[in-house]
Parts: C-alpha cells; structure tokens; sequence
C-alpha cells in the first residue's frame, strides 16, 4: 500500500506538472478582476444587489466559448503561432487583451460609468474565457493515453493553481484597499495590470505541447457548410456517437446540474461577507489567503483519493460535501461576524470544492475525444459553467425575494446540489464501467 501510495504521489515530481499548475494561475486570475474585487468595488460605491448579482452575466463567456473553440482548434494565432505556438499563442493573445482591458477599467468610476465598467468586464470575460479553451487543451495534451497518473495530477495542479490565481493573488487587492494601507480600488486594479505582463513573460519561457494533434486548417476554398461541419458539427457528434444519445444527454444534465449551488454562493459571498460586518482584511485573510493554501492542499490529497475511489465516488463524496458545507454560511449569518467561525467556514468549503473540482475536472477530460480536446472540453466545460454564470446572475435577485435572510439563502444552495447526485447514482452503473474501460486502456502503451 506505501508503495502505491508514493506512486502515486511521485507524479507531481514531473515538470510537466508544474507548468499546468502555472497556467491553472493564468486561468484564475481574471476571475478576481471581474468576481470578487468587482462585486466589493460596487458594493461599497452603493451598487444594490440585484445589479452586483446581474454582474456574473460578464462570465457569459465562459458559457458559450465552445462556440469559438474551433477557431482555437484550427487557426493559427499569426503572428504568434510561429514563435509561440498554437496553443501559448491564443494564450498571448488573450493576456495582451486582459491587461489592455484592465487597464482601460482602472480609469472608470463607478458612480458615473457603471455601463463602460460593464463593457470592459464583459471583454475581459471573453478574453479569460477564450484563453481558458487553449489552456485546457494544453493540459489535456500534456499527457499520454497511458498517463493516468499524470492526468489526475494535471487535474489536481490545474485546480490548485487556479485557486492561487483566484484566492492567493486575490490577497492583494483586499489587503491594500482600505484599514491602513489606504489605497483606492482604481490604484489596485492599475497593479493587476502589473501582474497580466508577468504571466506574458512566463508564456515565453515555457514550452509548447507536444502532443498537439493538429486538424485540417480552414481554407479559403472551403465551402461554410463544410467548414461548420467539420468544426463544431463533427465533434459533438462523434461525442453522442461514442456515448450513445440518451447517455450523453444525462451526462451533459448531469454536468450542468452540478456546480449550481456552489455559484449561487459564491456569486454572492463577498456581498454576503461585507453586509454581515467582514472587513476588506477579513475577507483577504480567510476568504481568500486561508481558501488558498486548503483548497491546493486537497487538490492534491483529492488527486491521490480520487485515484483510489474512482472518479464516480469521488464526485458523489464531493457533491454531497460540497452542499453540507453551505450551511456553515447559514450558520455565520445567524451568528454575525465571527471570524473563528469564518475560519471554519472556509476550511470546510475550501476542501469540499477542491475535492468536487478535481473529481469533476478529471471527470469531464475523460469524456474527451483527442482529436477535439479544445472543443469538446470547452463544450463540456462550458456547459457547467452556464448554472454558474447565467443562471447566478440572478442571486442577487433571490436574496432580495427572501428579504435578506442570508440564512436561508444558503440553504437553498446546499438543496441546489441534489438533482445532479440523483442523476449520479442512477448513472452509477455505467460510468463506473466506462472508468474501468478507460484505465485498462490507459495501462497499453502510447503509439
């Protein structure tokens, strides 16, 4: 059993890795630039909740970017292809955009140009989004077929680095706004500016992936009917083809089920914290510093039991914890601001998501075709980001319907998880045998 378990733990040795982890960084962080520090930026300038919660409409993107994937699939980024890459090439594109946007969002205020602080959010989600569809395809094809370890791990590192992406660079602008550091949200959203020209520096020096199976690139000459065919037709059929109908349809409710909860917390948390009475610096110590380092901590140990129990019970351990551990915020909001008991909160939340989020994670790469990695994931991914986006748009809205009983509201969310883990277990069956078809398969060696 030690044996297996230093296996098992020795795969995080493998640089290969450690560049997922990177990019996992690179992913995350636009999502502080429009989710939490937006939604602290116009709570505090009086923004009410309903509109601060019509906000997450700006991760439409992330929603419908499978629409866009074939483009990442088959055009090469001129004139950042032939240095970079296919895959670091769409990602320098997307990073210059990110930080032109975020630069432009530094000069806004609020009280007087809420519409163009919409626009700019609404670019910066297509840029993040669009740059999350080569991301994913870079770690998907990092690997072999016969890398399971490794793409468990590449699964766990992807979620731990987007959480230090999110959480850990989230910190900064937390703690320096307000309390003694005195600084403005428009003087920190200048800095995040800072940081997009360090992850451009950081694509130059790595390596691209090379395991890249290239399609066919759009010609001119091609008819539209057959481009479309072959770019976003061709890959969602060989995905039923392969599954079979009914099964991919229970797949893809399954898929878009099971993050709804958690966004509805969390596209209202920061309103939540700063209402109830947390501080800037409570926020950035526990909501954000401490859900860093648990939630890459069980990434990790995730990985490792995941492998163990299987992707299917691992999600279904994760579901079931992931809606426990909303009640501890209907616990803080009947209590006020207790900081210990936020420290409780976020411990258990932090390790709940990092579990559910690698199982799901692994859970959705295994679904995918290699030669439509870009956009089969996206599509899939995409899918489950769109309870996340379009549908906790409306949270604010929901808070308000319950007259602000926060306690309450958190109830409903934990409720919220319970269609897709019933849809879990009646699909247990099948998903576990295509678990154990894909790890026989992935003990042959790659050709």
């Amino acid at each position: 059993m030690s044996k297996h378990w230093l296996d098992d733990l020795s795969v995080y040795r493998e640089p290969r890795v450690w560049v997922i982890f990177t990019f996992g960084v690179i992913s995350g962080f636009p999502w502080v630039v429009i989710g939490s520090m937006l939604s602290a930026w116009l709570q505090e300038t009086g923004v009410d909740r309903a509109s601060i919660g019509l906000f997450g409409l700006v991760f439409a993107s992330y929603s419908i970017n499978a629409l866009w994937s074939p483009v990442i699939d088959r055009v090469k980024p001129w004139p950042f292809a032939k240095g970079l890459g296919m895959r670091r090439g769409w990602m320098a594109i997307c990073t210059l955009g990110l930080l032109l946007c975020t630069l432009v969002l530094s000069q806004l205020t609020p009280a007087s140009e809420l519409w163009l602080i919409a626009l700019c959010a609404v670019f910066i989600g297509f840029f993040s989004a669009t740059q999350d569809i080569a991301i994913d395809a870079f770690r998907i094809e990092s690997f072999a077929a016969h890398e399971a370890r490794l793409q468990s791990a590449g699964a766990a590192m992807a979620t731990a680095g987007w959480w230090t992406g999110y959480s850990g660079l989230g910190v900064i602008p937390f703690y320096l706004v307000g309390g003694d550091m005195g600084w403005t949200w428009s003087q920190a959203y200048s800095l995040m500016t800072g940081l997009f020209v360090l992850q451009l520096l950081w694509l130059l020096r790595v390596k691209e992936s090379t395991r890249f199976s290239e399609v066919a690139p759009l010609t001119s000459q091609e008819s539209f009917i057959r481009t479309l065919y072959q770019s976003v037709v061709q890959p969602i059929a060989e995905f039923f083809q392969r599954s079979g109908v009914g099964f991919a349809l229970a797949l893809l409710i399954f898929i878009f089920t099971f993050k709804i909860g958690e966004a509805f917390l969390g596209r209202m948390s920061i309103v939540f914290y700063k209402e109830i009475g947390f501080s800037n610096q409570d926020i950035a110590v526990y909501s954000k510093f401490v859900t860093w380092w648990v939630t890459i901590i069980f990434a990790v140990l995730g990985s490792y039991v995941n492998l163990r129990l299987g992707i299917v019970r691992g999600l279904l351990i994760g579901g079931i914890a992931m809606a426990s551990s909303n009640l501890m915020f209907a616990w803080i909001a009947q209590v006020g601001p207790d900081t210990q008991l936020l420290l409780s909160a976020v411990l258990i939340d932090g390790f709940t998501g990092a579990w559910s989020t690698v199982a799901f994670v692994a859970f959705i790469s295994l679904l995918c075709s290699r030669t439509f990695t870009a956009t089969q994931y996206a599509l899939l991914a995409s899918l489950g980001n769109l309870a996340r986006t379009m549908l906790s748009s409306y949270s604010g809205y929901v808070v308000d319907w319950l007259n602000g009983d926060w306690s309450l509201f958190f109830i409903l969310t934990a409720v919220m998880v319970l269609p897709s883990l019933v849809i879990l277990l009646l699909l247990r069956k099948r998903l576990t045998q295509l678990e154990q078809n894909y790890q026989q398969a992935s003990t042959e060696p790659d050709l």
